[in-house]
């Protein structure tokens, strides 16, 4: 299976052009698309609906949209037609296979009175597999600081420990028939795949509270119920596969966790250094799963 995870800018290119289809040509082939900073209804990307055209240019995937940031849209008229206009800024998921079920968590907010702070979120849906179900989640977490990115990692682990006891968004024994006619959804799987731009490095605080620490003893701590960085799990450098610039300085902010016990499916882990449709980079796993 081809993952790609790719923060789009909302279609904003080196070039300063916003352009979709360059989008779509840049994670085209992949099974699984994780997508952030997408957008609906904003003046600057030309006022469209950028989750109803990224879908429409992958009639073979499954779509969902979550939005962080839902404001009011400014002349959008009220009832059925001004409802579905609301300018919106989150992430997307498209698959191959059926989103069986997805769910939409708000993260940690901190406000702010100087530096701009955005709501951030985690889109997560479930998807079946050779052998049962994984989750799958597009993340994007704050550029503000690590004190405020912690909150966000913490709460993006609790969703993931969650996940099982919590169930699937319906779910019981004692439901009327009208709740289980059309089918009921499969349990929440274990396994679990995190996506997205997490606005750290591999040298931070909060890397190594989804990674684990590391030990005098033996490398990494890794928790049998926690998450491993695919890309070095792969073979990279923990140093290496720039994804973006900070302050003029090349980073990686951009990652593939993959839950530990899924860590011996992961194939190849690579940047793609050559996409020039946002300003970040996408990443690519090949994974079996």
């Amino acid at each position: 299976m081809k993952i790609v995870t790719y923060n789009i800018q909302y279609g904003r290119g080196r070039d300063g052009r916003f352009d979709l289809d360059r989008i779509a040509g840049e994670v085209s082939g992949a099974d699984v698309i994780a997508l952030q900073e997408v957008e609906r209804f904003w003046t600057r990307s030309g006022g469209v609906d950028q989750p109803r055209l990224i879908a429409r240019r992958f009639p073979e995937h499954y779509p969902a949209y979550g939005p962080g940031v839902d404001l009011h849209l400014a002349g959008a008229g009220s009832g059925e037609e001004g409802a579905s206009r609301r300018r919106q800024f989150g992430n997307m998921l498209l698959s191959r296979t059926p989103l069986l079920t997805v769910r939409h968590h708000l993260l940690p907010k901190y406000g702010s009175l100087g530096p701009m702070s955005l709501q951030r979120s985690a889109l997560e849906a479930v998807i079946a597999v050779r052998g049962g179900h994984v989750r799958l989640y597009s993340v994007h977490l704050t550029h503000l600081s690590a004190e405020t990115r912690l909150p966000q990692v913490e709460a993006l682990l609790g969703v993931h420990v969650n996940a099982v006891r919590e169930g699937p968004p319906v779910s019981g024994g004692g439901l009327r028939e009208e709740w289980t006619l059309d089918g009921m959804p499969a349990p929440m799987p274990r396994g679990a795949i995190l996506l997205g731009d997490f606005n750290m490095e591999p040298d931070s605080k909060e890397y190594e509270r989804i990674v684990g620490p590391m030990s005098p003893y033996g490398g990494r701590i890794t928790n049998p119920e926690g998450f491993v960085d695919a890309w070095v799990e792969a073979g990279n450098d923990a140093g290496a596969g720039t994804t973006a610039e900070m302050r003029g300085c090349p980073v990686r902010l951009d990652y593939c966790f993959v839950s530990a016990g899924l860590r011996d499916r992961i194939r190849a882990v690579r940047v793609d250094a050559d996409a020039d449709g946002s300003d970040h980079q996408p990443v690519w796993m090949e994974i079996d799963l």
